[in-house]
């Protein structure tokens, strides 16, 4: 839910004595320090993202040379590019105006095309795409492991707006943020925590950007926060237990919940059912909003998981994801 608008061990068999080593074995602490803190966020994307096509003069030229929103540009003129400004200069730098070499990324094959650019009256020449390479938004931090300084945000992959599909990402950095005012959530319409941002003050870097979250290197200081025991997935139960989020400027508080079911799959992001019980959250929030996603669940003193989805028909109700499914990913 980001809007506002991220192993196996190998198996080892030693001749001499045929040892086999456990097929899963993951390094992440027993304990860990809850988040709850809103976050900014911005994400750098591997080449540069074709987001829109568009008519000049009298044609599409991206549509003429078979370009299809979605599409990653990796190279022009056979020279590699990673951002919107590097592929302005390689264009600018072309011996032919009128035409370039476009190497580009689909579903993860590279394509070659030429792109006819039109010259307008202004004399500047137009390519006839509307493109993209990076994200930013807010969300909820989930965790912090002081073993190793990895953290976990968001609880789900971060998606391409335009396009639909997981953003692929080279980079990029969670920072200071601080909550405005919140769009109350209704049946039928999700709402959303508004923000102002602090990009210069930076607590970490991203590295990945996946099904279970987005995940990096928490560079700032560590939080003056107790570390908690994670839950197995089997340790949660039916009933009582608690989100940490924030609602206004940074001050991170508690709400109670009640897990009505839990779906011990963990293929999927959907395993803890919730129901928001709390009269100050619901008086504020009107149930789970955009911005919420990544709010850890604590039951028992455990850090169980966090907010990843809100029912759109029932907005006081939402998912969360096991925390160890998060951990698990954060150790790859």
């Amino acid at each position: 839910m980001f809007l506002k608008k991220f192993k196996n061990a190998s198996l080892k068999i030693i001749m001499s004595t045929l040892l086999i080593m456990p097929n899963y074995v993951f390094a992440y602490s027993e304990k860990v320090i809850p988040g709850g803190e809103n976050i900014g966020i911005q994400i750098n994307t591997k080449g540069v993202i074709i987001v829109g096509l568009y008519k000049v003069n009298n044609s599409y030229p991206g549509k003429e040379a078979n370009l299809k929103v979605g599409d990653i540009i990796t190279k022009i003129n056979d020279n590699s590019i990673n951002n919107i400004s590097e592929m302005i200069s390689k264009i600018e730098e072309s011996n032919n105006k009128n035409k370039i070499k476009i190497t580009y990324l689909r579903n993860k094959e590279t394509f070659n095309t030429n792109l006819k650019l039109v010259k307008q009256n202004d004399g500047i020449y137009r390519t006839g795409l509307y493109v993209k390479d990076s994200i930013n938004g807010i969300g909820t931090l989930t965790f912090i492991d002081p073993a190793t300084n990895n953290f976990g945000a968001l609880g789900h992959e971060i998606i391409e707006s335009n396009t639909g599909k997981k953003l692929e990402i080279k980079d990029g950095k969670i920072y200071r943020s601080e909550i405005t005012s919140i769009d109350k959530s209704s049946n039928g319409n999700p709402g959303e925590k508004n923000a102002k941002y602090y990009p210069e003050t930076i607590f970490g870097n991203i590295n990945e950007n996946t099904m279970s979250g987005i995940f990096g290197t928490y560079t700032d200081k560590l939080p003056s926060k107790e570390a908690i025991k994670v839950a197995k997935a089997k340790e949660i139960k039916l009933g009582n237990a608690k989100i940490r989020t924030v609602l206004e400027d940074e001050k991170v508080e508690e709400f109670d919940i009640s897990i009505t079911k839990i779906d011990y799959d963990i293929t999927n992001s959907k395993n803890i059912l919730f129901e928001i019980i709390d009269s100050k959250l619901l008086d504020k929030t009107g149930g789970v909003v955009q911005g919420m996603s990544g709010s850890p669940i604590i039951q028992d003193n455990m850090l169980i998981g966090a907010v990843t989805h809100v029912i759109i028909d029932d907005t006081t109700k939402g998912y969360g994801i096991f925390i160890t499914t998060m951990l698990e990913e954060a150790e790859n």
